[in-house]
């Protein structure tokens, strides 16, 4: 009566055909691999560089200038203002200045390579119907499992967490993308093509437009989900807080770890009423 409770057959996958699959593909391309590792490390350290030389008291300014902008509201820009000032105060913004061009690098490339392939699962029900199981896929699977081929190809330090960062961030942009060109109304789409438009002038003109607060919206749980990676990405050599983060955790060092991760949270919450700012001005054109 086993059979009722236990499977009466086992399949035995071969993991380490996979291992040396990996292996085998790092060795062959590894020339491919080297170029693509330089041009990540050159943007990273790029805007690495660009974001030390402003100047703290620059950044923050910059962060109140942008937020009263946004939202009039001045006790909250300045709040936001102290805020990202005491990350200074604490002693961790040359982390946070390593965190930050980790993020930006990762939603610069996911924002690059989602939108497009956005677009073309909007116009392309069978690149849809393809694409549907990838995604879903990639949203669900564990982000822990990111690091093994990113650690494989790419090494130890900023470039492998960048790649796995991208793999898992880049999903919001590209259904949202999708989402907001669909959701455009036919009837619009139908009257901009009777006035003669093409399809590429259509959707420049017209769908982008009008789906621009989804794609916004997109674009904000692809930052958030980049900042959620920092931590989980220092496991194989990212700097920043989330080493910060991962050393509190390895010495149980809780106060370390409350300062750390109470920095990572400033700088998320900055981040995602800066980016939710950047939808408001078509809302309010759009009535």
């Amino acid at each position: 009566m086993n059979w009722i409770y236990e499977f009466p057959f086992q399949l035995t996958i071969d993991t380490s055909a996979i291992d040396q699959g990996v292996r085998s593909f790092a060795l062959t391309f590894d020339s491919v691999l080297r170029v693509i590792r330089q041009g990540l490390t050159t943007i990273l350290l790029a805007i690495s560089d660009l974001l030390t030389f402003i100047p703290w008291w620059v950044l923050v300014l910059l962060v109140i200038v942008l937020y009263f902008k946004q939202s009039k509201r001045l006790w909250m820009s300045i709040i936001y203002g102290v805020l990202l000032s005491m990350i200074g105060m604490i002693g961790l913004w040359p982390l946070m200045i390593s965190t930050l061009s980790i993020v930006i690098t990762a939603v610069i490339l996911s924002v690059a390579i989602g939108f497009p392939l956005g677009l073309l699962l909007s116009l392309s029900e069978r690149a849809n119907m393809i694409m549907r199981p990838v995604l879903d896929t990639m949203q669900t699977m564990p982000v822990f499992v990111y690091l093994i081929p990113a650690l494989l190809l790419f090494g130890l330090g900023r470039v492998p967490a960048v790649m796995a960062t991208i793999i898992y961030a880049i999903v919001p942009i590209i259904r949202l993308t999708n989402l907001g060109i669909r959701q455009v109304n036919p009837e619009i789409v139908e009257a901009s093509r009777s006035f003669g438009a093409t399809t590429l002038q259509t959707l420049i003109k017209v769908q982008i437009p009008q789906a621009f607060t989804t794609i916004m919206a997109g674009l904000n749980q692809t930052l958030m989900m980049a900042m959620a990676m920092v931590v989980t990405a220092s496991m194989i050599g990212a700097p920043g807080l989330g080493a910060e983060v991962l050393i509190a955790v390895n010495r149980i060092e809780v106060g370390r770890g409350l300062v750390s991760g109470s920095a990572i949270v400033i700088v998320a919450i900055i981040l995602d009423r800066l980016s939710q700012g950047w939808v408001k001005p078509s809302e309010e054109e759009g009535i």
